[in-house]
């Protein structure tokens, strides 16, 4: 088999092989129809795939899912291929969330799919349904591509056309991992939106530029401004004017911590803005749900 044939196949090929990936909330229509599963399987005799491009899962993510497979069941299986450590046992390729919302809701057993892939189509599949799904940080994202292109020598030109994605997508992803360690923690946290970042590569000291995009709030043009020169010191006129509503700002986000007991942070936008709690564990979100829905 040569390299393009694999590459071709899970192209236009990757419902059949993985089952068909529900679109953004946006773009559905009606719900699509769930892939017939082969079968039950025992829930403990899953693992999870070490190579799964997917590093973060949100437990508010996780909680919802599961109080919904609790009521109604799990309705699209995970796929899996047989595992090669144990021959009893079975790797997840694609529904780690699923796996691990239904091992909270303490089912024993799920529908799944079963695959006879190799080590790279298991890669492919892991990094294409989540890519497909939004479900990746673009941290994630960029390293999901990096590894096809360096285990598999992929192009952008080829890896844009399996993913469905452009190729300027594709290389402007993959150049967020020039960043410093700190900026893509940040980015990866939420803290920074990839459009932040991008403007953060060019930058001659971006882990300080991301701190004040963060701390202030900043609009991606107004970051793009900075990094290129223009806006790094505003005029004595902008700061008389901007001091007064920082000043609001700061109190108010001084009183909501004071009230919630959790790190509060306001970022005003030309229409509306956002409010931001940062909660440290489970106890903590779970004390700030109980103050919002007892209230």
């Amino acid at each position: 088999m040569t390299d393009e044939a694999p590459r071709k196949r899970l192209g236009r090929g990757l419902a059949a092989l993985i089952g068909e990936i529900d679109p953004p909330a946006d773009e559905r229509v009606s719900p699509p129809p769930a892939p017939s599963a082969d079968g039950r399987i025992a829930i403990d005799r899953i693992v999870p795939n070490q190579r799964n491009p997917r590093r973060h899962f949100a437990e508010d993510e996780i909680e919802d899912l599961a109080q919904s497979i609790r009521a109604h069941g799990l309705v699209q299986p995970v796929v899996v291929r047989r595992s090669s450590a144990n021959p009893d046992g079975f790797e997840l390729i694609a529904g780690e969330r699923r796996w691990r919302a239904s091992k909270r809701a303490g089912l024993i057993e799920v529908p799944y799919l079963l695959r006879d892939v190799d080590d790279r189509t298991a890669l492919e599949l892991a990094i294409i349904e989540n890519v497909q799904r939004a479900d990746l940080n673009p941290i994630e994202e960029a390293a999901g591509y990096q590894a096809l292109i360096d285990e598999h020598e992929y192009s952008q030109n080829e890896l844009a056309g399996v993913i469905g994605k452009s190729r300027s997508h594709v290389a402007n992803t993959l150049r967020l991992l020039r960043l410093p360690d700190e900026v893509q923690r940040m980015l990866s946290d939420g803290d920074l939106s990839a459009g932040h970042a991008r403007t953060l590569i060019t930058a001659d000291k971006p882990e300080a530029l991301a701190r004040r995009i963060v701390e202030e709030g900043l609009t991606v043009r107004q970051a793009e401004a900075i990094a290129q020169g223009a806006g790094d010191q505003p005029s004595s006129g902008e700061r008389r004017q901007r001091r007064e509503p920082d000043e609001a700002i700061a109190e108010l986000e001084s009183r909501l911590t004071g009230t919630l007991g959790l790190k509060t942070r306001i970022a005003p936008g030309k229409k509306g803005g956002e409010v931001r709690l940062k909660y440290r564990d489970q106890n903590e979100l779970d004390q700030l749900l109980s103050r919002l829905f007892n209230s």
